[in-house]
């Protein structure tokens, strides 16, 4: 958490910027979404100048070209969101964890993208946020989702086990499964030091409709899992990315 803090704290005199976030988020008729969108990318990058973080991101080319999809990553620590949207050229939104949501700079974060807030407890109110994310997939929007529901301070790659019904937004829509590899994005706030950092965010290629269709949600969550999981391994016994 030291490196939380001294990113805080050196970012202090940019306070202004908080409220600013706040007021382009409550006027989307005013703002447009790549506006928006880029403004939290811009924010994303004064942060991580301040702390020494360095984002990485492969296989690019492997995103759908056109429409919506639903990217499935796993889930490290709070930098997660933040290393994909910093990554991902085209605006984005993400499904978060009601309650981490409304901490000062988070809400900003999420309201400026228009984010999904998930009650985990809340199995009604859950499936009324999949249903909304399948909407609005259905029209084109693209959205984060971390399937485990959570994460564990446990300071490494482990990929904690994937929920089969986070995956039902994107078989609603008929939308591309992406899954997302984040390799050491747990290292920026949870490494006990201010050296630099590097993480990588790896686009696999995606899973279209017609290749999942037949499927159960608990076989494409398999699916998605194992995928992810294999790059993680590769890329730490290798050192390297080769092609996903």
């Amino acid at each position: 958490m030291i490196r939380f803090f001294y990113v805080i704290l050196g970012n202090v005199h940019r306070i202004w910027m908080i409220p600013k976030m706040g007021y382009y988020a409550k006027h989307p008729e005013k703002y447009s979404e790549e506006f928006r969108y880029e403004y939290d990318q811009h924010v994303i990058r004064l942060m991580n100048k301040r702390g020494r973080i360095h984002t990485i991101a492969y296989g690019e080319e492997n995103l759908p070209k056109e429409g919506g999809y639903v990217m499935f990553a796993n889930h490290q620590g709070k930098y997660d969101a933040l290393g994909i949207m910093l990554t991902h050229k085209k605006p984005c939104s993400v499904v978060m964890d009601e309650a981490r949501s409304h901490m000062p700079l988070v809400k900003q974060f999420i309201d400026l993208v228009q984010g999904k807030r998930l009650k985990l407890d809340d199995l009604r109110q859950a499936v009324g946020v999949i249903r909304e994310v399948a909407k609005e997939v259905a029209q084109g929007r693209k959205f984060i989702i971390f399937p485990s529901g959570g994460y564990q301070h446990r300071n490494g790659n482990f990929v904690d086990a994937f929920k089969p019904g986070c995956f039902k937004s994107a078989m609603k829509a008929k939308a591309p499964i992406v899954p997302v590899a984040l390799v050491d994005s747990w290292k920026v706030f949870d490494l006990w030091s201010l050296r630099s950092v590097e993480t990588k965010v790896v686009y696999l290629k995606p899973i279209y409709y017609d290749e999942y269709k037949d499927l159960s949600s608990k076989e494409i969550c398999n699916m998605v899992y194992q995928q992810i999981c294999d790059v993680i391994k590769r890329v730490i016994s290798e050192g390297k990315i080769v092609q996903c």
